[in-house]
């Protein structure tokens, strides 16, 4: 996702799921890899045989009777009007992205906070991007906004085509809703910008052709001042071609205190942080270390490993706070502040600042928990928790930066979301809209339980199916997980899993396994590199618990991942095809020898491991699931999805583990998306269509 972060950064570097292409592995295909033809996205062959896949599992899925009312509840999801319009605050105002019908593409509009907070909101559109596409004969795809922090009258909007990370930035006026004339404008590319100030910008981009980091981001960063052409910006500071990338960070509070920094990642976990104003020194904070923003000209920081500062130790999943003219005088010897400690039992998800408080979101045995923390004059922090409901998840969804109005988002697998309102300042809190029910869930439950993994630790799940659900080993059931990059899998409330699974018997799993953050830093470490067998053993141990507790059984088991996901279950599937029966790849990762040198692969050898280490390789090939496809084995019938334009992961991956699979004679069923980047669907109807599929594919191998 391309949008505004806690440092106020357009920024295309995004965790895999959860960057212009790099080097797509068009090297002649060799005998040990026979279908890497399929990694050339240009050529007439593979459109061809992407053409041919698609008509082959269309004719099977789409003539299920099944299908076309799965297809008509998953649009009727996706447009109804009664979704929760998210918000974001700016210049006091409530803007919103809305899609439906009549907006394929989608509008982005604007209201006032208390016409927001009423039940029927009266929107002014600020740019129609259905209009703009057909003008400008571009598939254009919303890809966010981010405004000038002061005046913030003047947003940089990024589009993209299709739906790839790739985006045009162009500068828009919301003073007169269209774009400024001679205004700041930045050709397509993955690229990082950050406000300088209201009429400078910091952007790191691919400058001179090839001036991009083997993983294919930036690592030259320039200041462009309006008024003067881009070739003429001055370059502020670099990285190394080696790195992931290295991106601009101008911090900003509601005082108008800024701090400017030049973030270079040597790899994706790892940060050198360096003052703009002075290149040539480092911050003095640990490399796993993440800038989440800045409050009463303290900057607020979460590490992700152990600090120990001065005879202080401060242990991985802490936020910390520096005093900002502190940092900038001397940043070789930062002195931080304790703002929030985890428990055995929690985990840092999310911080939201307004003018003059810090809300924190957190995790407690994968239950959301906030708290808001006031800075004190002497540097010390108080807190007070937020009493939301228990037993569900909370996400930020809008602060004020200049004020103390915030926005919270609460929800669960059987609560629709609702949005309350948050004074930060008072600690005043108020339930203002909510979504009615998607679904009847009449009838469902949801537990938790905990499986044992192969090393003995204990992997928490939830599972959602009906109350009065034999335990005979009949629930179809779909097992579901991430398990990387230290993203926390929660529970949320989809109504195309109520209305397509759980209102037609079926059950939920979703399995809370190492890799992801649910118990912070140590939970994601423990399955790094050649460790990452921990996360797979941890899946597999869920899927027998349900069927030791007789909720199911192979014959009715079925999986699902995504992206590193996918990656997940293309093993689970090659390790254990005898626990399933029925195995959903979504934009995954297949070939782990390869993924280095397709799309952006690169970024992730901190996740995964590199093919240069000869232990990590060795580690690769024994997990890889493109190598480990194996002749004689009996697989079941997967089904792969995924988009041309995903330039992020790259459809080539997928491609080649459904050649493989056709050539040992196997069974499989492959659909490639033309529109939608690193997801289902550039719009609506596009991202429904992917889900009719799934959902009528697990129907058929389940039910």
């Amino acid at each position: 996702m391309v949008g505004r972060t806690a440092s106020g950064v357009i920024t295309a570097m995004v965790v895999l799921m959860v960057g212009v292409a790099t080097a797509c592995g068009r090297s002649t295909p060799t005998a040990t890899d026979e279908f890497q033809w399929l990694e050339d996205n240009d050529s007439p062959r593979v459109h061809q045989w992407v053409e041919a896949e698609n008509a082959k599992t269309l004719e099977v899925l789409q003539k299920d009777p099944r299908y076309a009312d799965n297809l008509a509840q998953a649009k009727d999801v996706g447009n109804s009007p009664d979704r929760l319009a998210e918000p974001t605050i700016i210049h006091g105002e409530i803007y919103n992205f809305w899609q439906d019908p009549d907006h394929k593409q989608g509008i982005w509009r604007k209201t006032s906070v208390a016409n927001y907070e009423s039940p029927q909101p009266q929107w002014t559109t600020v740019l129609d991007v259905d209009a703009l596409a057909s003008g400008e004969g571009k598939k254009w795809v919303w890809k966010g906004a981010d405004c000038a922090p002061v005046a913030e009258t003047r947003c940089l909007v990024a589009l993209s085509e299709g739906g790839e990370d790739a985006v045009t930035v162009r500068e828009f006026d919301l003073t007169t809703n269209g774009f400024v004339p001679d205004g700041f404008v930045l050709p397509r590319g993955k690229q990082d910008i950050a406000w300088l100030d209201d009429n400078s910008l910091l952007v790191g981009r691919e400058w001179q052709p090839g001036e991009l980091t083997s993983s294919g981001y930036a690592y030259v960063v320039k200041q462009w001042d309006r008024g003067r052409p881009l070739e003429t910006a001055v370059e502020v500071g670099r990285g190394e071609p080696s790195d992931v990338s290295t991106r601009p960070v101008v911090l900003t509070d509601g005082e108008n205190h800024r701090l400017a920094l030049l973030d270079r990642s040597p790899s994706f976990f790892e940060h050198e942080y360096r003052l703009v104003a002075d290149g040539t020194r480092p911050v003095a904070l640990p490399p796993k270390a993440d800038l989440q923003g800045m409050v009463a000209n303290r900057v607020l920081v979460s590490l992700q490993q152990d600090w120990s500062v001065d005879g202080t130790n401060f242990p991985a999943g802490t936020l910390v706070a520096l005093d900002a003219d502190a940092l900038a005088r001397d940043p070789a010897h930062p002195k931080p502040t304790a703002v929030y400690t985890p428990g055995p039992a929690d985990a840092l998800e999310q911080v939201m600042t307004t003018r003059d408080q810090v809300v924190v979101l957190s995790l407690h045995d994968v239950r959301g928990r906030a708290t808001i923390y006031h800075p004190g004059p002497d540097g010390s922090w108080t807190s007070a928790p937020v009493a939301l409901p228990d037993n569900a998840t909370l996400s930020a969804t809008a602060a004020d930066d200049h004020g103390s109005l915030s926005y919270l988002t609460v929800t669960s697998f059987l609560s629709p979301p609702a949005l309350w309102r948050l004074d930060t300042a008072t600690g005043a809190l108020a339930e203002v809209k909510n979504v009615p029910p998607q679904f009847d869930s009449t009838g469902l439950t949801v537990d938790q339980w905990k499986a044992t993994s192969a090393d003995g630790t204990q992997v928490p799940y939830f599972v959602v199916h009906r109350a009065d659900m034999p335990f005979d080993g009949t629930a179809p059931t779909i097992l579901h997980a991430y398990g990387g990059f230290g993203a926390s899998m929660t529970p949320s409330y989809s109504a195309d899993l109520g209305r397509l699974w759980l209102a037609r018997g079926g059950a939920f799993a979703l399995a809370n396994i190492r890799g992801g953050g649910e118990f912070g830093p140590s939970w994601h470490d423990a399955a790094l590199t050649t460790d990452r067998q921990r996360a797979f053993d941890d899946f597999a141990a869920v899927g027998r618990d349900l069927i030791d507790r007789k909720i199911t059984a192979p014959r009715h088991l079925g999986i699902s991942g995504a992206s590193n996901g996918g990656l997940l279950t293309g093993v689970e599937l090659t390790q254990h095809p005898e626990l399933w029966n029925a195995v959903d790849i979504g934009v995954p990762l297949l070939d782990m020898l390869r993924y280095q040198q397709i799309a952006a692969g690169a970024s992730w050898v901190g996740e995964y491991g590199s093919v240069d280490d000869p232990a990590q390789r060795a580690f690769l090939a024994r997990i890889s699931p493109y190598q480990q496809l194996k002749a004689g084995v009996r697989y079941p019938e997967p089904f792969i999805w995924t988009t041309t334009k995903d330039d992020r992961v790259g459809p080539q991956h997928a491609r080649k583990f459904a050649a493989k699979l056709g050539a040992l004679g196997d069974p499989y069923l492959y659909f490639e998306s033309s529109e939608g980047g690193h997801g289902s669907g550039a719009n609506i109807d596009e991202s429904a269509l992917t889900t009719a599929l799934r959902y009528t594919y697990f129907m058929r191998r389940l039910m």
